[in-house]
């Protein structure tokens, strides 16, 4: 395991900050980001070419990526201490929001698109008690009623968001949980983890549905596509053992891989892809990770259904 990688473990995520809808007036104040570059990879179990757009301007691993509900804007958290927000048409940098003083591992927008909540290791958090280690994934379901969390004890739990009861532990995988996500219709929660699985289960239950198994890397992100068809997930951690990152799609309802999306990384920044995310309307995935770059892929025309 590679130097930046060793750091992550030992960061736990702990502070959570909102992103008042003020901070956009703070665009003309922030510095114009170099423009995109581009280059044209072929998925791998797939006919599909998958074009890649590179925004540049973080300084460090990037460990979140979300896109904003309307799909105009993407923003990034990164090991550098800074939420940046981007044109998701243009790659123009909007604005760069520095209230951390650490790392920032998670961010997801609101349901408006207006705010922004973004997770770090600054040593304060809104705290649901229950895990035993650090946290490294949240998210909310869709009807904004329940919260999924995993983490270094490789559980998934699940809590009423209202009154911070805990609904339910989901305690299959074998190791970390670095992931989770809520299908659209918030009937299932996939969850991803340094045992290489993806695993789909109940969420009203807590009942294993599937496993997806492709990966000998350990895995670090997961998400559901818009429509529900589709799910990604991306390798983190990867070594001379697993030296290849990439960004895998399987059909949500069988589990089977539909494309494979190796990562452009350079050897010197090869330590992993940490977060990904689809557009809302699923015709395209954003990825970032320790390379500092966030990356635009064309997704598969089967999950925009």
């Amino acid at each position: 395991m590679r130097r930046s990688a060793m750091k992550m473990m030992s960061a736990p995520w702990r502070r959570v900050r909102w992103l008042g809808p003020c901070l956009f007036l703070l665009v003309t104040a922030c510095s114009t980001a170099p423009a995109p570059s581009s280059v044209t990879p072929t998925a791998t179990r797939s006919a599909q070419a998958a074009t890649i757009t590179a925004y540049h301007g973080h300084t460090s691993t990037v460990f979140a990526v979300a896109w904003s509900p309307d799909g105009t804007r993407i923003a990034s958290g990164s090991d550098d201490s800074t939420v940046q927000v981007w044109d998701a048409k243009s790659g123009r940098r909007l604005f760069t929001y520095r209230g951390h003083t650490a790392g920032v591992r998670q961010l997801a927008w609101s349901p408006d698109g207006t705010r922004i909540v973004s997770g770090g290791n600054d040593n304060t958090i809104q705290t649901y008690t229950g895990h035993l280690g650090s946290i490294w994934a949240v998210a909310w379901s869709p009807d904004g009623k329940r919260i999924a969390s995993g983490g270094n004890d490789s559980t998934v739990q699940v809590w009423d968001a209202r009154s911070g009861r805990r609904l339910l532990t989901y305690p299959d995988h074998t190791a970390p949980v670095r992931a989770v996500a809520w299908s659209p219709d918030g009937a299932r929660i996939a969850s991803a983890s340094q045992d290489g699985a993806v695993q789909v289960w109940s969420a009203a239950r807590g009942r294993h549905l599937l496993t997806y198994r492709g990966q000998i890397a350990p895995l670090w992100a997961v998400v559901w596509s818009p429509s529900g068809a589709c799910i990604a997930s991306a390798t983190g951690n990867t070594s001379d053992e697993h030296p290849r990152e990439t960004v895998q799609v399987w059909n949500a309802a069988t589990g089977y891989l539909i494309s494979s999306y190796p990562i452009p990384s350079s050897a010197a920044y090869a330590d992993g892809t940490f977060s990904v995310t689809w557009s809302p309307d699923g015709t395209r995935l954003a990825s970032g990770g320790a390379e500092t770059i966030v990356h635009l892929w064309n997704a598969p025309s089967f999950c925009r259904r």
